[in-house]
């Protein structure tokens, strides 16, 4: 994959500093990644946010990291776009995650509102899982490249918010992976290591080594 122009920086489709990190953490140690500066959107210039009306993850991703380029007219961009999937909850709140209570971002609000719904659904009925895509968008003078990786981390929702690491849902959520443990309750590099993110991102370093 060629990258002409402005070479060596990916921008970084997200305004959450904590995504900008664990991408970056993850992304920069890849050998097609090597010697890649990763800039957040924000650090570029102040940027409409763009209207994510995808019906998937994917397709928000995308969004997101096609802006970024026509924002800032670089050539490669990487956007995530991830959220909770309640089984009990028919998906929800899926790509609704980060606003599900109405107001985007406010991960009390949100909580509280998982809580009331799952409020009398039984243990073995609480499964539910956090995925993410990462899309990967380079754009040179033959046109445009789109790579998507997807990825999974399986859990359940617990009764209680335990943990002071993370956001979003990661108090809530409890992980099968670790018995016992909350998403909150992991420190970055050990959720690095099993994050939905992560493996997305891994699955993404596949597809751009074929």
């Amino acid at each position: 994959m060629e990258n002409k122009g402005k070479q060596n920086i990916v921008v970084v489709a997200t305004g959450n500093a904590h995504k900008l990190v664990e991408i970056e953490a993850i992304l920069s140690g890849a050998p097609a990644m090597a010697g890649m500066q990763f800039v957040a959107l924000g650090d570029l210039g102040d940027f409409e946010d763009p209207v994510e009306d995808g019906d998937t993850f994917a397709e928000n991703a995308l969004i997101k990291a096609r802006a970024a380029l026509d924002e800032t007219g670089l050539s490669m961009a990487v956007a995530d776009d991830s959220g909770l999937m309640v089984d009990a909850l028919d998906g929800a709140p899926g790509v609704f995650s980060a606003r599900w209570a109405g107001e985007h971002g406010n991960d009390d609000a949100n909580n509280q509102k998982l809580l009331r719904e799952m409020e009398g659904v039984p243990e073995d009925e609480r499964t539910a899982r956090f995925h993410s895509s990462v899309v990967l968008v380079t754009r040179d003078e033959d046109g445009e490249e789109v790579l998507v990786g997807e990825g999974d981390c399986e859990g359940s929702i617990a009764h209680d918010l335990r943990g002071t690491n993370g956001f979003g849902y990661d108090p809530l959520f409890e992980l099968l992976d670790i018995l016992g443990k909350r998403m909150a309750e992991l420190a970055p590099e050990e959720k690095n290591a099993i994050s939905h993110r992560r493996r997305a991102l891994d699955d993404l370093v596949e597809r751009l080594a074929k």
